[in-house]
């Protein structure tokens, strides 16, 4: 049998699982945390669910001293949810914060993989389209949005990363600190590609490890059209930004070489 690994040597680590209406995966999801990576801590951020996650969540928390709950007021969205469990984890002085889904897509037991590369990293995301990354289950049409969403994403913002939509990442709670989250306004996968975003802007160090996503089982999928339209929405208007500051820059240096030439 092989040797759960530990990590012991990152600090404190805490994986927070977003939920709305995750009454029937929520419990398992959880246990098999627990049991992939014991010594990290659970925080479950429910979003108000009126189908009973939360209570479901309180009682695991009452059974395990390393899992937490979050009630918050109202459905907000999954980029709320994070930036709530952010804080709550850096108010706490936890040292690695992970993203992971509530629905089993983001499989715990391959979490040692990124917890192994942030040894010498800042921020390390599961990649589904890396060489070894895979999907399971999927309809074509939710590949390609994927696959798409991620290549316009690499291509309109100069990032040099294969997955930049997916949610299952691992951060150095100094490297978030750094991303100035309080002016983060994005939701769903433009929260994902604007987390990334910022990391590679300010020059930490960014890697991917491949993962295999899972469809869900059981439950509704949260993806909405919205939700894609907002991504290619705020994603161009980012790269227009960036171009332009990057060309007012640009002649801006040249005309200051100019006026100091003979």
């Amino acid at each position: 049998m092989t040797d759960t690994p530990t990590f012991a040597d990152l600090g404190r680590i805490v994986v927070i699982i977003p939920t709305y209406n995750e009454r029937e995966n929520v419990e398992d999801i959880v246990g098999r945390l627990r049991a992939a990576v014991p010594e990290a801590h659970v925080l479950v951020a429910d979003d108000n669910s009126p189908d009973g996650t939360g209570r479901i969540a309180d009682r695991l928390a009452a059974d395990d001293d390393h899992v937490e709950v979050m009630h918050r007021v109202a459905k907000e969205g999954l980029g709320a949810a994070y930036l709530a469990g952010f804080a709550w984890a850096i108010e706490r002085d936890y040292d690695v914060i992970v993203e992971m889904d509530a629905d089993g897509s983001h499989q715990p037991e391959q979490l040692h993989r990124l917890l192994t590369e942030l040894r010498s990293a800042d921020v390390v995301l599961g990649s589904r389209w890396v060489a070894g990354g895979s999907v399971v289950n999927w309809p074509r049409h939710r590949e390609l949005i994927s696959r798409g969403g991620s290549l316009y994403s690499r291509l309109a913002l100069a990032v040099p990363l294969r997955d930049v939509t997916g949610g299952y990442r691992a951060f150095r709670t100094t490297a978030l600190r750094k991303l100035d989250l309080a002016t983060v306004q994005s939701q769903g996968y433009c929260f994902q590609v604007d987390l990334a975003w910022r990391a590679v802007r300010q020059g930490l160090t960014v890697r991917e490890v491949p993962i295999e996503f899972v469809e869900r089982v059981r439950g509704d999928s949260k993806m909405s059209q919205g939700i894609v339209a907002e991504a290619f929405w705020r994603v161009t208007v980012w790269g227009a930004k960036d171009k332009t500051e990057r060309a007012r820059r640009l002649l801006a240096s040249r005309r200051s070489h100019s006026a100091g030439g003979w």
